[in-house]
This record gives structure tokens, C-alpha cells and sequence, in this order.
């Protein structure tokens, strides 16, 4: 799997469009989503990723069931991100879609209740098949996504990505009486759904906080 977009949820494109160009982001036009009551307008993160601005089509005659866009309120907000993955299989929750727009074509994973899965911090899943991507037509503006900070809700599986905690207090530790070999921790891969996202972070939060994503630009770094 590899990372694909993340995406912006607003009440409106103009809203969502006037938020991010407050944090000095420019979109590109999108196009409507047929059959689920979305609309979008677009940001390259370089080659094969994305940022999507996304919102209720209020030319649609469905209401949309993803991104938590159901009775959307309040500011622009990160609302969730997407994975590539082939072949594509719908986890518990989700099911599998096929979407069109032009020539695009693509597979998708959507939450059945609309909201999305473990609070943003489980992925939704797509595929593209052969066909070309969406960054493909976007200019590269130089903006890229360095890390993302995920909820990690009550009820999501920790798999032994929530530590234990201790206190030596004022004893010894263990390591003051081991033989130094050199030998040093570089990287803990965290059992988040058994995902990596290459070389940026995956944050780990409390339950309740928000999920952002960080983005380097260049004229610097902006959360959103």
C-alpha cells in the first residue's frame, strides 16, 4: 500500500477553497462525484498524491455517505485520508465502490455509516486500476505532506501501538548495569492496521483530538 491523498472536508467549496488559501494553499478545479453527492477541487502533493477539498454537491439528488459529510457543520477540517491498494478489499465497516469522472475511473472504500472508520486514524482504501491519476494533471507547486497525527480512538485496536508506562523513580535502571555494544534504537514500526507511510510520521494521539496533517510549503510548514 502507499499513501494517496488526504482530505479537506468543508460546507461548501468556496468556504473550504477560502480556508486553505488562508494557509497560503492554491487549488486546482475538481469535478462532481455521480452517485455520491460530493464535489472537489484539487492540490498536488507531488507525483501520485494529493490534497482533496471536498463538500456536499448541492446540485446532487444524493446525500453524501463519506468523509462524515452527512450533516457536515463547523470550519474546514481535515476529515480523513486514503491508501492505494491492490487488489482492494473493504475492511469491517466499509464497502467497495466504483466511481467515474471523465477518465478517471476508481475503486474505493466508503464507510457504511457514513462517518469515518476509528476517527479518521483507520485509512480509506483505492484503486485506480490502469488508468491515470489525479495528480497526474495537477502543477507541482512544491507542496508536500511530512506528517500525519492520528486519533487513536478508545475502541481502535492497539496491537501494541499504545505503550505501557513506568516509573524507576529514584533507583537504578536496568540499562545503568548492561554492557554498551553500540547497539540503538533507529525506528519503531507501530502496528497502526499494519501500515507505513514511507518516510513521513504517523502521530499517535489521545482519543477526541483532532486528525491533522502537516504539510512542508515553500514558504514553510502549515497544519491544517
Amino acid at each position: 500500500m502507499a499513501f494517496d491523498h488526504v482530505a479537506i472536508a468543508a460546507r461548501t467549496l468556496d468556504e473550504g477553497a477560502a480556508w486553505l488559501a488562508g494557509h497560503g494553499l492554491t487549488l486546482e478545479p475538481g469535478g462532481r462525484h455521480p452517485g455520491m453527492g460530493t464535489h472537489n477541487r484539487l492540490m498536488s502533493l507531488g507525483p501520485g498524491e494529493y490534497l482533496e477539498l471536498i463538500a456536499p454537491d448541492p446540485e446532487a439528488d444524493v446525500r453524501p455517505c463519506w468523509f462524515g459529510l452527512d450533516g457536515f457543520d463547523g470550519p474546514p477540517r481535515v476529515a480523513g485520508w486514503v491508501m492505494r491498494a491492490t487488489p482492494l478489499r473493504a475492511p469491517a465497516g466499509t464497502r467497495v465502490v466504483q466511481a467515474r469522472r471523465g477518465d478517471l475511473s476508481w475503486q474505493i472504500t466508503l464507510p457504511l455509516a457514513g462517518q469515518m472508520p476509528r476517527d479518521g486514524a483507520q485509512p480509506m482504501l483505492i484503486d485506480w486500476g490502469d488508468g491515470p491519476h489525479p495528480s497526474d494533471r495537477l502543477p507541482d507547486r512544491g507542496v508536500r505532506l511530512t506528517r500525519l497525527t492520528l486519533p487513536l480512538a478508545g475502541q481502535m485496536p492497539r496491537d501494541g501501538a499504545q505503550p505501557m508506562l513506568i516509573d524507576w523513580g529514584d533507583g537504578p535502571h536496568p540499562s545503568d548495569r548492561l554492557p554498551d555494544r553500540g547497539v540503538r534504537l533507529t525506528r519503531l514500526t507501530l502496528p497502526l492496521d499494519r501500515l507505513e507511510l514511507d518516510d513521513r510520521r504517523l502521530m499517535l494521539t489521545g482519543a477526541g483530538t483532532p486528525l491533522t496533517a502537516t504539510l512542508a510549503t515553500p514558504d514553510g510548514e502549515v497544519t491544517l
